[in-house]
C-alpha cells in the first residue's frame, strides 16, 4: 500500500534541498610538531616557524592549508603578537579527526588537550611525564588566554622571539597536562634557557603546536 508522505516529512525533504547539511571537515588542523628546529628555541622568527608547520603538515600528506606556530613574542613598548590572533576562530582537529576546540574560547578555557589527543603531525603520542625522554614541554611563549605579555614584563618569555638558541627564556606549557603542580596546556612555567639542552632540563625537546588558520 503506498505511503502518502506527510507534510513534516515533505516539509523536512524541502528544507534539506534548501539547506544541506554538510558534513564537519575532521582533517587534521592541529598538531605538536614531531621535531624542533634541531636549535633549541631559535625558531627563525614566527616565519620560520610557521614554515616548519607547513613543512610537516604537507609531509604527512595534509596540503592546502595555511598553517601557523601557536607562539607569542614579547616588544619593548607596546604588546606583542598573541598566539591566539595567529591561528584563526576553529575548529581544530588532530590527526586522527578528534575535536581539539570548536572556537578560540574553549580553546583556552577547556579544550580537549590531553597526552592521548595532543598528537603530533603523524598522529603519533608525544612523549610525557614518566615517559624517557619527557618532551612534554611545548613552547608558547603566551599568557594563559593565548595573549602576549605585557610590555612591562622585563622577564624573557620567548627566547628572543624565537631567534634564540642561547640566552634568555620562554614560557612553556604541557600538552599532557601534568607536572609540576600547574597542568596548564600552554603556560606551566618558564624554561631554563634557549639552547636544545636547556630545553631539556625542564622536560622539553623545542616541540611546539601548530593550527590550521581555516584561510
Amino acid at each position: 500500500m503506498m505511503r502518502i508522505p506527510t507534510f513534516s516529512t515533505i516539509g523536512l525533504i524541502a528544507a534539506t534541498v534548501l539547506f544541506p547539511v554538510h558534513a564537519q571537515d575532521t582533517s587534521m588542523s592541529f598538531f605538536i610538531t614531531s621535531e624542533g628546529s634541531g636549535e633549541g628555541a631559535n625558531l627563525g622568527g614566527l616565519a620560520g616557524a610557521d614554515a616548519h608547520c607547513t613543512a610537516l603538515a604537507e609531509a604527512a600528506g595534509v596540503e592546502g592549508k595555511v598553517w601557523r606556530a601557536y607562539l607569542s613574542t614579547q616588544e619593548p613598548d607596546k604588546r606583542g603578537v598573541s598566539a591566539r590572533d595567529r591561528i584563526g576562530a576553529g575548529p581544530w582537529h588532530n590527526a586522527k579527526g578528534e575535536l581539539i576546540a570548536e572556537n578560540l574560547d574553549q580553546l583556552h578555557l577547556s579544550p580537549n588537550i590531553v597526552k592521548s589527543t595532543a598528537l603530533d603531525e603523524k598522529g603519533e603520542a608525544v612523549n610525557g611525564r614518566g615517559d624517557k625522554p619527557n618532551k612534554h614541554d611545548i613552547l608558547t611563549g603566551t599568557m594563559a588566554d593565548g595573549t602576549a605579555y605585557f610590555p612591562r614584563e622585563k622577564e624573557d618569555r620567548t627566547c628572543s622571539n624565537w631567534t634564540s638558541s642561547g640566552e634568555g627564556s620562554a614560557t612553556v606549557g604541557h600538552h599532557d597536562r601534568h607536572g609540576g603542580g600547574n597542568v596548564s596546556w600552554n603556560a606551566a612555567h618558564n624554561s631554563r634557557g634557549c639552547s636544545q639542552d636547556g630545553l631539556s632540563k625542564t622536560g622539553g625537546a623545542g616541540l611546539f603546536m601548530c593550527f590550521a588558520t581555516g584561510e
